[in-house]
């Protein structure tokens, strides 16, 4: 007879997919000062293709010329106002999580120094990952353009890295985002997890008060579900 799962098994399996979730490289740290690190933006081709790390994941763009990048970043403003004075002022971290929250972004054109927002920018970094070929510079570059707009966002099916690598590439992926994924679907396709996540919180949260420790296993995988729509 096959034994069925109890609490303890079902406890057991959502700590260790939780370990492995935490395990993933998805936070890092990067200097706020824009002096911090120098780029030479003259030896930048047309098309290229520039990442930077940010505070979350990396950041893509696609070097236009004259100073400019065009990128995508997830923004809350545009929702609230048509002014364009203020939507091309820097995004803010605060506009950004707003945006990323909302599912809200534009593909928008910046300088390089903007774009960098104080960190170092590695070229055509990708080239040397994906097995396939690119695109000639001006089309890349014609690509990006084309584009520059609003867009809905995704965390994980439209960000910008789907932008660069369709610009430049012709198809969009997101190779970054391929692990948390993986991760993402093992706790998706267990109902055990879903399940046993909302009830922990639920009987954590009227036994011990509204806490962070508490109310946290109660919004994580709603909240991961619905960042991965």
């Amino acid at each position: 007879m096959q034994r069925q799962p109890n609490m303890l098994d079902s406890l057991t399996l959502l700590i260790e997919k939780v370990f492995l979730f935490t395990n993933f490289n998805l936070f890092s740290t990067i200097s706020t000062d824009k002096n911090a690190n120098y780029f030479d933006w003259t030896s930048f081709q047309r098309g290229d293709l520039l990442e930077v790390p940010r505070t979350l994941f990396i950041h893509f763009g696609i070097y236009l010329g004259d100073d400019k990048v065009a990128h995508l970043m997830p923004d809350i403003l545009p929702v609230f106002t048509n002014d364009e004075r203020q939507i091309q002022e820097v995004v803010t971290n605060k506009r950004l999580l707003l945006g990323v929250l909302s599912k809200t972004a534009s593909i928008r054109i910046d300088t390089v120094e903007d774009f960098a927002y104080g960190s170092s920018i590695i070229v055509n970094h990708m080239d040397n990952i994906l097995n396939t070929q690119q695109l000639p510079n001006e089309e890349v570059a014609r690509r990006a353009e084309k584009l520059v707009g609003a867009t809905p966002y995704s965390l994980l099916w439209n960000n910008c890295e789907h932008f660069v690598t369709y610009c430049r590439y012709g198809q969009p992926v997101s190779l970054q985002t391929d692990k948390f994924c993986n991760v993402l679907k093992m706790i998706i396709q267990d109902q055990r997890s879903v399940m046993l996540t909302a009830i922990l919180g639920i009987i954590s949260i009227l036994y011990l008060g509204l806490a962070p420790s508490t109310t946290l296993p109660t919004i994580l995988i709603p909240f991961t579900l619905w960042m991965a729509s």
